[in-house]
């Protein structure tokens, strides 16, 4: 594993118990940051967070917190715990996310369209809305926020996965931009899929259709996803803000 430098460094990484996150949380620990993973299931978080600690390098912290990053409300609890233990907060990857069912767009129940829009993109505005004064104020911050290769191009039965994770990149390149005068970067990834938990919300059919997208033809590994994200999370990713970083096993197109 190639060394990238965050010790020191505080962390906040929302869906971290299992899956995407959890390999995420991993590697920010492996590079000694102080890790908080947010999550909306209180009884997976005191085992995640054991399991990473055994991870975390040179004395890092591992903790958690219960999170609902579809309520602005809660976020802004969560984040005020999350300072009472760590004092600063300087990377935040906004990870969380649901797949919702696999219909076609006419066919897609509204309540179901509510959630994915509710937690795959109002919750990373939420969350960024949170962090991003604070690391003003520190004038020092990474924000990388998990999209998807379905928001460059799009996935039949996926609408609103699609749709919120096209939206997540204009978000980042937003937020980018109205940032781009400050030491606060915010970008973003889009891997194609990640054999994870997510997965259990997916037809086979669906999953199947993925894979035959992917040229390298096979899953990417959440160790490859975290290892990009830790470098945009590090002090050396300091010249690229409101950009998408692509890792989809050769799927993308632009």
């Amino acid at each position: 594993m190639n060394q990238i430098d965050l010790k020191g460094r505080n962390a906040i990484v929302t869906g971290g118990c299992a899956g995407l996150g959890f390999g995420i949380a991993k590697r920010l620990a492996q590079s000694g940051a102080n890790v908080c993973i947010w999550d909306v299931d209180a009884t997976k978080i005191g085992a995640a967070v054991e399991e990473l600690s055994k991870s975390a390098e040179g004395g890092a912290k591992v903790i958690g917190e219960t999170a609902d990053i579809s309520d602005p409300d809660g976020v802004s609890l969560a984040f005020a715990n999350t300072l009472s233990l760590l004092d600063c907060v300087d990377i935040t990857v906004n990870n969380a996310g649901i797949s919702g069912p696999n219909v076609t767009s006419w066919e897609y129940p509204i309540d179901a369209w509510k959630s994915v829009v509710d937690i795959n993109l109002s919750g990373t505005f939420y969350v960024s809305r949170q962090v991003i004064p604070h690391m003003l104020e520190n004038d020092y911050g990474r924000i990388v926020n998990i999209a998807s290769i379905a928001g460059k191009e799009g996935n039949p039965k996926a609408p609103a996965y699609s749709a919120t994770k096209a939206a997540v990149i204009g978000l980042t390149k937003a937020l980018g931009k109205e940032l781009a005068d400050t030491n606060v970067v915010v970008n973003c990834v889009t891997p194609a899929a990640v054999r994870t938990a997510i997965f259990d919300q997916m037809t086979q059919a669906h999953i199947d259709f993925m894979l035959s997208k992917i040229p390298m033809g096979r899953f990417g590994l959440a160790e490859e996803i975290a290892a990009l994200v830790a470098w945009l999370a590090s002090e050396e990713c300091s010249f690229s803000t409101g950009a998408v970083f692509d890792i989809s096993g050769g799927r993308a197109t632009y």
